[in-house]
């Protein structure tokens, strides 16, 4: 179920790593911030299995490094509709939700994040064809970067809607 969250204080941000998720048909990029909260750094990429193993492997991941709080990018249409992405996304951190007890799961707005991804590995001097294995991750730093800074600006974790 999702609901929304409140805001907390400064005081209330609960130290510890953090995982942001770029959903897609065929990959899933995974980005882990530091155990402070404030950098989010490429991690892998999965690939979308009928089987659900990349959920397992998320879960997994959340149990070996004590992930706190994982993020999962919303990707709405500019004008904010949301459409079968953005379903598919609610889907996958639904299931997601259900594998890893009291960690929250949480839908952030993605609006343009690969874009932003494709744009900063550009930057860096990787090619579009280099770019296909790694924009997953790349894309899901962008997601996570975004909700740690967004979370510290109101002081609070809470800046998206929470999977219960």
């Amino acid at each position: 179920m999702t609901a929304p969250d409140g805001a907390g204080s400064a005081a209330g941000f609960l130290p510890g790593r953090r995982l942001g998720i770029d959903v897609g048909t065929v990959r899933v990029g995974v980005a882990m911030s530091d155990a402070t909260g404030f950098l989010a750094s490429p991690l892998q990429t999965l690939h979308r299995a009928k089987s659900e193993a990349d959920l397992d492997a998320i879960a997994a991941l959340v149990v070996e490094h004590e992930v706190v709080e994982v993020v999962v990018g919303d990707p709405r249409h500019l004008s904010g509709a949301s459409g079968a992405s953005a379903a598919d996304a609610g889907a996958y951190a639904g299931s997601l939700a259900a594998r890893i007890g009291d960690v929250p799961v949480r839908l952030v707005d993605e609006r343009l994040s690969t874009v932003t991804a494709a744009s900063h590995l550009r930057a860096g001097g990787i090619d579009a064809r280099r770019q296909r294995s790694v924009i997953d991750q790349a894309a899901a730093v962008v997601i996570l970067q975004s909700h740690l800074d967004r979370a510290r600006a109101a002081g609070s974790a809470a800046a998206g809607r929470r999977h219960t």
